[in-house]
């Protein structure tokens, strides 16, 4: 797989189930930054801190931050600054997606609830339609 703490774009693609494209892609947006080498610097080495840029880069996907949040989060754990602006632009970024959540999920049991009382209407007409046809 990969040489000590350097990885090809292959190994990171296979680790995370990610395409090379998609690797690519956060390499454009400036999330990962590999070193070149190669003819012309055509191939692509990625350091550990690479790694665990993509690895939190995906965590914050999943988190529903966009890739412009994950930059900015990423881009403060990197640099040498004090931590409490930082944890606490991550709370507010976090206290925010967590709000979008939690109306989603309102929204998701509202439907729910409509969808169980329509339900329940068409059972009872059934069995009315039934009834009257035995």
């Amino acid at each position: 797989m990969a040489n000590g703490t350097q990885y090809t774009i292959s190994d990171l693609a296979k680790e995370f189930d990610l395409t090379t494209r998609a690797i690519r892609f956060y390499e454009d947006m400036g999330l990962l930054r590999p070193e070149r080498e190669g003819p012309g610097g055509r191939n692509r080495v990625y350091s550990a801190r690479d790694r665990t840029r993509l690895k939190l880069t995906l965590r914050a996907k999943r988190l529903g931050l966009s890739l412009t949040e994950a930059k900015d989060l990423i881009d403060m754990y990197d640099s040498p600054r004090d931590t409490g602006p930082q944890l606490r632009k991550f709370l507010t970024v976090l206290a925010e997606h967590k709000r979008q959540i939690e109306d989603q999920m309102a929204d998701l049991q509202a439907n729910l609830d409509e969808l169980k009382a329509h339900e329940k209407e068409a059972k009872a007409l059934l069995a009315r339609v039934d009834k009257g046809a035995a």
